[in-house]
C-alpha cells in the first residue's frame, strides 16, 4: 500500500517546472582518475549523439559540451517527461605538468572518457650523478 506524500508532489511540481525554464548548460556528472603516466575523465552523456559532442582546450581550460536534443510529438499528452533536453557543459582548470597536445577522447554507450597524458617534464626520472674524473659514482632518483 502506497502512502501519500504531499511534499513528493509537491518537489516534483517544483522540479518539472525549474526545470523546464532552465535555458542555461546543465552539468554532468564526472569521474577523474589517475592511472600510471594520464589521467582519464569519464562523464555521463546518455542519449547524446556522439556528434554533437565538442571537447576544447585553451591553454589549461578544457571545455566539454554536448547537446541532446529530445523529440517532441505535439499530439502527445505527458504523463510525466524527466529527461531534458538542451545543452551540458563542464569546464576543468587543468594543472601545470599535463600534455595537452596528446589529449584524446572516445564515447562508447553513453561514456565519454577523455585521456590526459602527464607531459615527459612532469614525470620521473633519474639523474646521474658523476664525479670529477667523469666516473659514475651513484644514482639518484627524483620525482
Amino acid at each position: 500500500m502506497a502512502t501519500y506524500d504531499p511534499f513528493r508532489d509537491l518537489e516534483r511540481l517544483a522540479s518539472s517546472f525549474l526545470e523546464t525554464g532552465r535555458r542555461g548548460p546543465r552539468e554532468m556528472p564526472m569521474d577523474l582518475y589517475r592511472a600510471g603516466d594520464h589521467y582519464v575523465l569519464s562523464t555521463d552523456l546518455p542519449g547524446i549523439d556522439p556528434g554533437s559532442v565538442d571537447i576544447d582546450v585553451d591553454g589549461q581550460l578544457l571545455t566539454i559540451r554536448a547537446e541532446r536534443t529530445l523529440t517532441t510529438d505535439d499530439s502527445a499528452q505527458w504523463i510525466t517527461r524527466e529527461r531534458t533536453g538542451g545543452t551540458f557543459l563542464r569546464q576543468l582548470s587543468l594543472g601545470q605538468g599535463l600534455d595537452t597536445e596528446r589529449i584524446t577522447a572516445s564515447y562508447n554507450n553513453g561514456v565519454l572518457n577523455v585521456t590526459i597524458p602527464v607531459s615527459e617534464k612532469a614525470k620521473p626520472r633519474k639523474i646521474e650523478i658523476t664525479t670529477q674524473d667523469g666516473q659514475q659514482q651513484i644514482e639518484s632518483t627524483t620525482a
